[in-house]
């Protein structure tokens, strides 16, 4: 037992550590009893033990992915308490040294000799071993089927006076063709992202992108509001399936550098098929073509789509791989194989074990991951904020300044050029990341992809403010409002982009149904929003309708802020996020600790040594 002269050296030496180690910075300064202050360290984490778990984790990300079948293991009380004792790099609390201890033997127990696995950690049958162009052809495929059931979101809005002509119904009621659409991407995270586990991610895409693309049949010809609304949702349910599974299907193939590249494409293509829609239906109108055509451009694209889809895109789910790998091997040889199997058999497949994992898990954690619903809050009012925009630029150009309806879609450009720019300047910013993932034995902290967020909430307000002042009066050039879109197109961008990618870092294997939980409330706030937006800056104005937002957009502002500074705190009482970063962290302070004691030694049988800097005894 250490005496309290002792504690309090090793007290002293730590300040001095977390002083000048240019990773780790100070934790609160211990109060009451020393030993209780700095209970952390005892006892402390070896080096090879971090390795161990560590490489068990990874192992687990790497077969799972996003979509990990099994519960997190219940985190005790004094587990929570010992984690916010201390801080890290960014602010971010230490955690208990044996936090993973009973996950990492669950895991362990994977290793059953009967149980089929990769081929060592080169299997070429891993879709994390596959190639960096095989792994972008993919993304490109997903970034192409998202920018298509996106654009299928606003396609319809520049004919929606028309079609309130044809079916002798209110522009009010005909602008719910696109909160219907929406309302599908609400329900349907639902069913696609536990599909998805169940069956792998190919055989949910080409199910639902199929019917998709075959109910643009139904609103091409429908002769009743009622028929193209109640066609809108089915279309909507089955076409959210890319936005929820695309973040899944990013974990399988890339690593944690590669993750944000591919994540700040796909986030990009979020944003373009809701700019291309008003473009593709404006021109269509302004060609003498009928509203109709809207849809049957749509159902072709779609097709295109769809078909690319089915003829280039892999599975990439690890378990669905490894279960075909499995009856493979006992197809091949009955009797000799007849005992192997994959840990994909062996979950619970009845119904009350599938829907506890998938249909509730996402709704579990909303109700209990502060991040999650923090997270999801932010990008939902961002979301809504940017649809209300959206609503906002045939008054600007078509009512205040005589536009065609083709020139007004025209000026949605500007927000795609923006989204581009966005990502770009995303991935700039996280030109330091992979540096980090080396240092932090590949799990940086996730909050140091919030950069971007950071900048970009900034610009959103900056953009809000330029669009709604300068659109307001037809005496302002066109051009003015038409450039802050793209201002507003590279904030929005850049929120999503990073803010998406946070939860996949923070949550890891269970990403998945984090994605599911966001989808689901975000799609929720944006299929509310055109259903006010009109009458909103109608009756307000543009200028002070536009005001009203960018106050919502100052009180988000330090959102991203206060996840960079707290972030980690929030985590550490967390049941779905791993942390491992903050084990890593505990690690390098014991691992400093260890060396600074040993030249201490050095010193004290050398006194002639001398030393640059000598830490406290």
């Amino acid at each position: 037992m250490d005496t309290p002269h002792v504690i309090q050296t090793r007290s002293k030496h730590l300040s001095w550590l977390l002083e000048t180690h240019p990773v780790i910075q100070a934790p609160p300064a211990p109060s009451g009893d020393l030993r209780t202050s700095w209970a952390w360290l005892d006892p402390p984490l070896s080096i090879a033990e971090l390795e161990e778990e560590l490489a068990v984790e990874e192992e687990r990300f790497r077969r799972y992915g996003g979509d990990d079948p099994r519960d997190p293991p219940p985190k005790t009380d004094r587990q929570s308490r010992r984690f916010s004792s201390a801080t890290n790099a960014t602010g971010q609390p230490r955690p208990a040294n044996r936090r993973f201890s009973t996950a990492t033997r669950a895991t362990s127990a994977l290793m059953d000799p009967e149980e089929v696995n990769w081929d060592g950690p080169e299997d070429p049958s891993n879709p994390q071993n596959w190639t960096v162009r095989r792994k972008w052809i993919i993304t490109v495929i997903v970034c192409i089927m998202t920018v298509n059931v996106t654009f299928a979101t606003s396609a319809p809005s520049a004919a929606t006076p028309i079609v309130a002509k044809a079916f002798g119904v209110s522009v009010e009621a005909a602008d719910l063709m696109t909160s219907m659409f929406l309302l599908g991407y609400v329900l349907g995270p639902l069913v696609w992202g536990p599909g998805s586990e169940l069956y792998g991610r190919r055989p949910i895409f080409v199910l639902s992108l199929t019917i998709y693309t075959l109910f643009h049949l139904a609103q091409a010809l429908a002769q009743n509001l009622q028929t193209m609304l109640i066609a809108r949702f089915i279309g909507g349910f089955f076409a959210v399936s890319p936005l929820v599974n695309a973040g899944g299907l990013i974990a399988d193939i890339w690593d944690t550098a590669g993750r944000g590249p591919a994540m700040s494409v796909f986030t990009a293509a979020v944003f373009l098929g809701p700019v291309i829609g008003p473009i593709v239906g404006g021109f269509i109108l302004q060609n003498g073509l009928t509203w109709r055509w809207i849809f049957w451009v749509g159902m072709m694209f779609a097709a295109v789509c769809t078909g690319i889809m089915i003829l280039t895109l892999p599975e990439t789910y690890a378990p669905v791989i490894l279960l075909k790998k499995a009856k493979a091997l006992r197809k091949a040889d009955p009797v000799g194989n007849r005992h192997l199997f994959a840990a994909h058999e062996k979950q619970d497949w009845s119904l009350k074990g599938v829907t506890q994992r998938t249909l509730f898990r996402p709704f579990q954690m909303i109700a209990s991951e502060l991040i999650l619903i923090l997270i999801t809050v932010y990008l939902s009012l961002v979301y809504g904020v940017l649809y209300a925009l959206f609503q906002a630029v045939p008054i600007i150009f078509k009512i205040k300044r005589g536009f065609t309806v083709s020139q007004s879609g025209l000026v949605f450009v500007g927000v795609g050029v923006g989204t581009t720019f966005g990502a770009l300047l995303n991935i700039w910013l996280g030109r330091n990341y992979p540096p980090l993932i080396k240092k932090w034995r590949g799990f940086p902290p996730p909050e140091q992809r919030l950069p971007g967020a950071m900048v970009g909430g900034v610009l959103f307000v900056i953009g809000i403010f330029w669009m709604g002042w300068s659109g307001s009066y037809p005496s302002v050039p066109w051009y003015v409002p038409a450039l802050s879109l793209v201002m507003v197109g590279m904030s929005v961008s850049m929120i999503f982009i990073s803010c998406l990618s946070y939860l996949v870092e923070t949550y890891l294997m269970y990403s998945a149904s984090a994605f599911a939980a966001n989808t689901f409330f975000r799609s929720l706030v944006a299929a509310a929003f055109p259903l006010f937006t009109i009458q909103f800056f109608t009756n307000l104005g543009v200028n002070w309708a536009a005001t009203l937002l960018g106050g919502v957009g100052l009180l988000l502002l330090p959102s991203p802020f206060l996840f960079y500074k707290y972030g980690a705190r929030i985590r550490a009482n967390s049941r779905f996020a791993p942390c491992l970063d903050l084990k890593i962290a505990e690690a390098l302070a014991q691992e400093q600790e260890m060396q600074q004691t040993t030249k201490i030694r050095s010193l004290a049988d050398d006194p002639g040594s001398g030393g640059d800097k000598t830490p406290p005894v």
